[in-house]
Order: C-alpha cells, then structure tokens, then sequence
C-alpha cells in the first residue's frame, strides 16, 4: 500500500497526539512570554547579548525567540515533547542568516562542539525531510558535506533527524542522525 506522503505526515502527526506528544489544552505561549500582552519579550536577549552559563533567556531574532537547551539531553522526540510542553516548538531554520544567528549564539555559550536538535525530519518519506514543527518541506538547507546519508547502522537503526553539529570545525552544519540519540536541542516560538 503506497501512501501519499501527506497522509504519512497526517498519520504521524495524528500518532504522536495519541501518544501525548502534542498537549490538546493550554497555552501555546512560554510560560516566559505569557504575562506578556505586547510580546514585547522582558526575558529575551538581544543576539549581540552575551548569555552565561547560569542565565537561560530567550534569544530574539526578528519574530522568532529561541529557547538554547543546553541543562539536559534528549532523544529527538522527547526534544519535540519538551519544547511543547513548553509552549514551544523545535526550532525550524528558514535561512543562512537564521542559521548563521544560531550558530553565534551557540558559540557565545561555549557549546560549538555540541550537537543540537531541529525539527527537521524525514520520517514520513525517506530523503524528503520536512519541519515537523510547521510541516513544510525545507526551502533552506546547510548540510555537512555528504549529508543527509541516512546511514544505516549496524542494529538496523537510521538517520531520519536533523541536528545542527560542528564536525569539522568548519561551524554548525545540518546532519541527519538516528531520532534515538540524546543531546542538547533548541526550541523556538
């Protein structure tokens, strides 16, 4: 039975809110925003602010804010249930500038070496990834070289999310890698 990519999408979508992944009550607004009527964001940073290390602020960007979580590391979906639970969402890189901001930000922690989580995807239909967080196809990409490769390893495992990684020093790059593995992630709203 050959499914549509979409009705794959729907499908995961729709197993991940039986599961719980997706809150169906609430606020979708962070907790740090939601005394906030102007959204004018008391609690973030501007990204020529230098963060520390005992500071968690949000990092505005044009519209978006993003949430560095860098205090626990988790496989790709408890990453995305995190971020909801949160009122906020994996973050969904949409251009070089957007990337570039994040990469800086990422820096000025000390976290370079680091890996990080996006909502990028390809669980739906093997080498077309998508942002699970607002379902679109990526109109932007800054793949490592030789990525995405969906290598498969040897317990049968492959690489179907999408994290930020600095492998050769050569800055944050996007890399797929199994969904399983845990490390830090970045949640934006």
């Amino acid at each position: 039975m050959d499914l549509s990519w979409q009705f794959k999408v729907f499908l995961m979508f729709l197993i991940m809110q039986l599961c719980g992944l997706f809150p169906t009550t609430g606020s979708a607004t962070p907790k740090a925003l939601s005394s906030n009527n102007n959204h004018d964001c008391p609690n973030c940073v501007e990204d020529s602010s230098v963060p520390t290390r005992w500071t968690m602020p949000l990092l505005k960007l044009g519209e978006k804010r993003y949430y560095l979580s860098i205090f626990f590391k988790a496989n790709w979906f408890k990453a995305l249930q995190y971020c909801r639970y949160h009122g906020m969402q994996l973050a969904s890189i949409q251009s070089q500038e957007e990337n570039d901001r994040l990469e800086k930000y990422v820096k000025d922690y000390g976290l370079a070496a680091e890996h990080f989580w996006t909502s990028g995807t390809d669980l739906a239909e093997e080498g077309s990834f998508f942002w699970i967080s607002n379902g679109r196809p990526l109109s932007f990409t800054n793949w490592n070289a030789g990525e995405p490769n969906n290598f498969r390893y040897e317990n049968g495992e492959e690489e179907h999310c999408l994290e930020l990684w600095n492998r050769d020093g050569k800055g944050l790059k996007w890399n797929d890698t199994p969904c399983s593995f845990e490390t830090y992630f970045i949640c934006e709203v």
